[in-house]
């Protein structure tokens, strides 16, 4: 038996950071298919593998491993027994992994992985299409939401921290036309679940967020 906690929403929602955080709360278990999806871009781009060739990546597919570690309080990815955390957050994966995203026998492999990774644990799991497909009888459901600008803002100083040169108006650009693609996905695209909690959080703090996520999970747990 499981319990499973679903947060989904657009880019610069402050999801990794919340689910990261809940999940140490409340003792969960965290699996960031997010990572999964940027792990294999990242293999991708690194194979030299264009987003058309799809008998290379089906063959990419076939010898993927990727591992969520958790060490430290803190998320190591690992492609293939290499820690690609730092590398997966480049500009370069950023930018590709959206059309990765979207294609259908990526998807069919991540979500694969995903729910083997979630079989009898006590999980929380964010990403864009988790409480709709990969999930969709996820015991709790909740959607991050903002405005697109503040996202914008959020990444380019996450960006400028890291080192990361860009422009606020590339970020904003890039956030648009990343909200555009996944909104749009054939598969698995963006959407608000029917019985999904929304959570504005344009104008709140992460502690504030982190609050309000906890609340609605612990509300849940109460009446099972």
């Amino acid at each position: 038996m499981s319990f499973i906690v679903g947060i989904d929403g657009p880019a610069g929602t402050g999801k990794g950071t919340i689910t990261n955080l809940v999940a140490k709360d409340l003792n969960l278990s965290q699996i960031d298919t997010g990572a999964m999806y940027r792990a294999f871009a990242l293999y991708m781009l690194d194979n030299n593998v264009a987003l058309d060739d799809m008998e290379k990546i089906k063959e990419l597919l076939d010898k993927v491993n990727i591992d969520l570690i958790q060490e430290n309080d803190k998320e190591i990815v690992f492609l293939n027994g290499k820690d690609v955390t730092s590398e997966i957050r480049s500009n370069r994966v950023t930018k590709f992994v959206s059309p990765v995203s979207s294609i259908i026998e990526v998807r069919i492999k991540m979500v694969e992985l995903q729910r083997k990774m979630a079989e009898g644990k006590n999980v929380i799991m964010e990403g864009r299409d988790i409480t709709t497909y990969v999930f969709p009888n996820a015991d709790v459901k909740i959607y991050l939401d903002a405005d697109v600008e503040e996202r914008a803002r959020r990444r380019y100083k996450e960006n400028v921290e890291k080192g990361i040169e860009t422009t606020f108006e590339e970020v904003l650009e890039d956030m648009k036309k990343r909200d555009y693609n996944d909104m749009h996905k054939p598969m698995g695209a963006l959407k608000v679940a029917e019985d999904a909690v929304v959570v504005d959080t344009t104008k709140l703090s992460i502690e504030e967020v982190k609050e309000k996520v906890e609340k609605i999970i612990k509300n849940k747990i109460s009446i099972l």
